[in-house]
């Protein structure tokens, strides 16, 4: 009975995963990667490409082939604008996976689904972090953003190593993901105040910040299970659903606005 919920959580989460980014799976999007691929990523093109590619973007391992999926990300998304449609997603697959994992752990409790619940989890706070230093400080200073990540990948292999081949200390863990998550929240609540006037959409993000602080209590105050069903980490796990989907709202209103000052930045030019 136990392998059988198993197998269904595994097939639910590459349900999940498959269309976790529609645009990754745009036709036109694959053709645009594939003709820049063919036209820019060989031969005397690819010497050139390399040649002008600054340092800092060489140094964070910048290849071809990314700058064909960045370039052609945003033509599908105009393409999709154009025809009134919602800004798809990409490459979203960090969040997803961790609900995954998180899903498989209290499917069936073992040391490898544990860690692998752990270690998701804090994947998914540091990546929070590095994507608030991207809108921050990366479209002026593309060069700290790429040192930054290197830090924050630092920072997860010595934690992740620490647990595995140490001690997997849960008091530890509970404190690392307390500390990064303070920075987290501090430094986006810090730029939506700065910008508050200036760009109305970023209370959506000034919301999911208090909530998720809010919500973050269940983890810290537990009690016993309602109806013995659901405890105060299930209830958390729910709760957090309707927020993500706000920051995917605010994040959907910050790109629309990126790519109009971009555009008008363009016509300037």
């Amino acid at each position: 009975m136990a392998w059988r919920a198993v197998r269904l959580v595994l097939l639910a989460g590459a349900a999940a995963l498959a269309s976790g980014s529609q645009g990754d799976r745009e036709p036109v999007y694959r053709d645009c990667v594939l003709r820049c691929e063919e036209r820019n990523c060989s031969g005397g093109a690819l010497k050139h490409f390399r040649s002008s590619q600054p340092i800092y973007m060489s140094l964070a391992g910048w290849t071809c082939r990314d700058d064909c999926k960045y370039e052609c990300m945003w033509l599908t998304v105009g393409l999709y604008l154009q025809e009134g449609h919602k800004v798809p997603q990409f490459h979203g697959k960090v969040s997803l996976n961790a609900w995954f994992w998180s899903t498989v752990f209290h499917t069936r409790d073992t040391d490898l689904t544990e860690k692998m619940d752990y270690f998701c989890a804090s994947t998914v706070i540091l990546h929070s972090v590095y994507l608030c230093c991207v809108r921050t400080v990366g479209l002026q200073r593309p060069a700290v953003v790429s040192a930054f990540r290197a830090l924050l990948l630092l920072l997860l292999t010595a934690h992740i190593s620490y647990l595995s081949l140490v001690h997997f200390d849960y008091g530890y863990n509970l404190m690392a993901n307390l500390a990064i998550g303070l920075v987290n929240v501090v430094w986006w609540l810090a730029w939506c105040l700065w910008n508050h006037r200036r760009l109305p959409h970023v209370r959506k993000c000034e919301l999911v910040v208090v909530l998720l602080q809010g919500l973050s209590l269940l983890e810290l105050l537990d009690f016993p299970p309602l109806f013995w069903v659901l405890d105060a980490h299930a209830i958390w796990h729910i709760s957090t659903i309707p927020v993500h989907v706000l920051f995917f709202s605010f994040l959907e209103d910050d790109s629309l606005y990126l790519l109009k000052e971009s555009e008008t930045k363009f016509k300037l030019d």
